[in-house]
């Protein structure tokens, strides 16, 4: 591998189109299309690989429809909870389904959109909870602002609608899929019929090695044979799940009741998913604190008391200049660093299924500087 600085994000190709290959499969045999969810992954350079095996990409507004038109060929779909008026009227130029939260946005834009051409489609909330410990990424948590309920659905607008969308889950298997799909289908299955396309959302974990694919493609088929609709799958960590890496260096080993080593990697600038979640990422040649003979507690260089990645067992002692490895750093990773304290954005590289390694992307002190004035 080439000598990269740390710390530096690696993607590998090899591991990336195992999980395509995967996907290609699920379309091929439930009959759906997947779309790249770009807010957990929209490392471009890698879009002419993805784009061989998923149908087109979703977006959360105006610039990621716009990465996505530019550098993915396929369709383009995107979700708001609210659209801006001055954004609209640019991603009617990008976008081929335009998803509204609410009926009073679905009157607000709609028929704009299918004047332009563009499918419209409504997500819904189905009230039906499967996460436990995770509120932040649960659309169905109570007071949601996420999705239409059914109390809230007017049904003077069906007229405008060519599908229904729904996404409520974070890192979950094909059960928890059927278990929404069923208390969905019992409180707006009645409008199916009526509609072109149902998007059944992200959050599903395809490519882990546990996940469920026979259950995925019979809840996919249900929808497909009993109402003729086109799916859509739109999963973002299963794209990339397993496929990148974050390689860090330790730069000092300090004490306080345990050992401690400071890292040149930040949860908070460079992984903040660690604290928002929170969880703890896997690191190569670990184990839980105690479990090998060197327990430490991985920390940031911030400022932050909190900038504490979790604590971990090592078969050797760390020491200045040793090297870690946190797993599973592709998704929602690279998309949500920042430059907090002033702290240098990772090195972005991608290693090829020969084994050379690229350098996609690199950064300095004009990205910080140039974000602010």
């Amino acid at each position: 591998m080439a000598q990269l600085n740390t710390p530096y994000f690696l993607v590998d190709e090899g591991l990336l189109k195992k999980n395509l290959e995967i996907l290609r499969q699920v379309q091929q045999e439930a009959g759906c299309k997947i779309l790249l969810a770009q807010k957990a992954f929209s490392m471009f350079a890698c879009y002419p690989l993805i784009s061989r095996y998923l149908a087109g990409t979703t977006a959360s507004g105006l610039y990621e429809a716009r990465l996505g038109r530019e550098e993915f060929p396929g369709e383009v779909h995107v979700f708001s909870p609210a659209y801006r008026e001055e954004e609209f009227q640019a991603l009617l130029g990008l976008a081929d389904h335009f998803v509204f939260n609410s009926p009073s946005q679905l009157r607000k834009y709609a028929q704009r959109a299918q004047e332009a051409g563009k499918q419209v489609g409504l997500r819904v909330n189905p009230e039906c909870s499967t996460q436990e410990g995770h509120a932040i990424y649960d659309p169905c948590a109570p007071g949601s602002r996420l999705g239409t309920t059914l109390a809230n659905f007017d049904e003077s607008l069906l007229p405008l609608l060519d599908g229904l969308h729904f996404h409520t889950l974070c890192e979950q298997n094909s059960d928890d899929l059927e278990t929404t799909a069923n208390a969905f289908e019992e409180k707006f299955g009645k409008y199916l019929p009526r509609m072109k396309w149902l998007n059944l959302g992200g959050g599903h974990h395809i490519t882990r090695r546990d996940y469920d694919i026979p259950r995925l493609v019979r809840v996919v088929k249900h929808f497909r044979e009993k109402y003729g609709l086109e799916v859509y799958l739109e999963p973002g960590e299963a794209v990339v799940l397993n496929a990148g890496f974050l390689i860090s260096s330790v730069l000092e080993i300090v004490h306080n009741g345990m050992d401690i080593a400071i890292l040149d990697t930040s949860a908070a600038c460079h992984m903040p998913d660690v604290l928002e979640m929170p969880y703890r990422p896997p690191v190569k040649d670990s184990g839980k604190a105690g479990e090998k003979p060197y327990t430490y507690r991985l920390a940031g260089p911030t400022c932050l008391a909190g900038d504490v990645i979790g604590d971990y067992s090592f078969d050797q002692p760390l020491e200045e200049g040793s090297q870690i490895v946190l797993e599973d750093m592709a998704l929602y990773t690279m998309v949500k660093t920042n430059t907090f304290n002033g702290m240098p954005l990772p090195t972005i590289a991608l290693r090829h299924e020969d084994g050379a390694v690229e350098v996609v992307k690199e950064f300095g002190y004009q990205d910080f500087k140039a974000r602010l004035s």
